[in-house]
């Protein structure tokens, strides 16, 4: 917000001046102070961007970091198993909240632009909440959530997810909102969470229409298989599974087989 207020007075003060010099008129001073004013957002604006991904970047190395090492120690339990798949998640879970208490510390260095940027605020809150959530620190979550920005499909998820957790009302709501930017298999999960949100409150019939509007947008197989097993009325068969650690990353069901690889980071780079 301090880069917009100076801006404006510097495209201001610009034009004032061309007119009180007499070195153009007033419709000619107020172009130029406008565009002054638009060239400095612009310039200012990349440099802030700039030091900001660079903060981020520090997240992101943590973060890397922590998943790499887990990623090491579920290959060597392949050979060697901890004991049962309960233990193993024990682990995962106690080494993951120390990585991510690095990365919520790190991201204290992103609080210095808060006001310098519109919105940056809830940006900052958006990656806590998505750090929070990885480590299933539900109370933060909630704290976070009325401020919460939805950058990409990953969050409504997110958001939808955490309202069927707390039985709130306005799951649709989100999911019309935001399925709608849906246009790759990237934002086929949207899909799938909201299909399984319908099959749980035994709205078959939605969710098959859900599915219907997902694989037309998409070209993901796994919407299609639900669809397939929907429609042919085998509700058992059902399974948001084969999306992996996508799926399991949601909370709401628990991979059955083997350990869970650590799930993805979405943050993304303001």
């Amino acid at each position: 917000m301090y880069l917009l207020i100076i801006n404006l007075v510097f495209g201001v003060i610009s034009g004032i001046l061309l007119k009180l010099s007499g070195l153009s008129s007033l419709g000619w001073s107020i172009f130029w102070g406008v565009l002054v004013f638009l060239t400095a957002q612009l310039i200012s604006g990349y440099l802030l961007q700039r030091r900001v991904k660079v903060e981020m970047e520090k997240v992101q190395t943590i973060l890397g970091n922590g998943r790499n090492h887990l990623q090491q120690k579920v290959s060597q339990w392949q050979i060697k198993p901890p004991g049962s798949l309960k233990d193993a998640r024990r682990i995962i879970e106690k080494e993951q909240a120390v990585f991510i208490a690095k990365a919520l510390e790190a991201s204290r260095s992103l609080e210095k632009f808060e006001r310098w940027a519109p919105l940056m605020r809830k940006q900052i809150n958006a990656l806590r909440l998505q750090l929070h959530w990885m480590n299933k620190d539900f109370k933060e979550v909630d704290k976070l959530m009325p401020g919460m920005l939805i950058l990409d499909p990953m969050m409504a998820c997110i958001k939808m997810a955490r309202m069927y957790m707390r039985e709130e009302e306005g799951i649709e709501k989100v999911f019309k909102k935001h399925s709608g930017k849906v246009r790759t298999d990237q934002g086929a999960l949207i899909y799938a969470l909201y299909s399984w949100i319908l099959v749980q409150h035994g709205k078959i019939d939605e969710a098959h229409k859900v599915l219907i509007d997902g694989c037309a947008k998409t070209e993901n197989e796994f919407l299609k298989r639900n669809r397939e097993h929907l429609a042919n009325n085998r509700v058992k068969h059902f399974s948001n599974a084969p999306f992996g650690d996508e799926w399991y990353a949601m909370h709401l069901e628990e991979p059955r087989m083997k350990v869970q690889r650590q799930q993805r980071f979405s943050g993304r780079p303001f």
